[in-house]
């Protein structure tokens, strides 16, 4: 391989997901298309096939991307503040998924679609974040609150990342979603990232099943 080549692939790949992550802003995933990407990169379309061969392929890097973001942030965490109370801790796991709302959008949107178009080298490095970040909320809960068992560790993570995927439908609503809620009379109260994370983690720490 010449020199500077992976580098050069590193970057070029960056800058597709870069490309991907700045069409989402504004964009819907059924609207972006290749073609749309490859617009708004420095080289030729035909050139992201040399990286990836399907939308879903990017927009998966792009996820997993945001898993390592999150996990940093965990770790740093972690390393930073040795202990916390639940409330602390709910706090703390509430305001690390509020600063990653891509996160979800991406993960609750388009999850089955990304995975089920994607090559097995591209999903396996996915699943790779995907487990980090598993085992980082393990460890945190490990740190924070030593007492806990394996089993109530496994039943916490088995309840809490489900729920990621639909806090960001129940959180982020369009004015049209808005509306026709309110003529369906349905009584429902809007919550923000924080609010509806740090409520669950709250009530998840504080019924006993999982800290006694």
């Amino acid at each position: 391989m010449p020199k500077g080549s992976l580098e050069l692939t590193e970057a070029r790949r960056e800058e597709i997901i870069n490309a991907c992550e700045k069409l989402y802003q504004t964009m819907s995933f059924k609207e972006i298309t290749i073609k749309e990407i490859g617009n708004a990169t420095s080289f030729t379309r035909t050139s992201i096939y040399n990286y990836f061969q399907t939308k879903e392929e990017i927009f998966l890097a792009l996820l997993k991307r945001e898993y390592e973001l999150w996990i940093a942030s965990l770790r740093q965490t972690m390393e930073q503040v040795k202990t916390m109370t639940t409330d602390e801790f709910a706090s703390m796991l509430a305001h690390s998924l509020e600063e990653r709302a891509q996160l979800l959008k991406i993960m609750s949107m388009n999850h089955y679609d990304m995975e089920t178009g994607s090559r097995p080298e591209h999903l396996r490095d996915f699943k790779v974040a995907y487990g980090e970040s598993i085992r980082a909320v393990t460890d945190a809960l490990q740190q924070y609150f030593p007492d806990m068992t394996i089993e109530r560790k496994q039943d916490f993570i088995y309840t809490f990342f489900p729920f990621m995927f639909g806090i960001y439908p129940y959180t982020v609503v369009t004015e049209k979603q808005r509306t026709a809620m309110e003529e369906a009379g349905v009584n429902y109260v809007f919550m923000t990232i924080y609010e509806i994370t740090y409520n669950c983690v709250r009530k998840l720490l504080e019924d006993g099943k999982f800290t006694k």
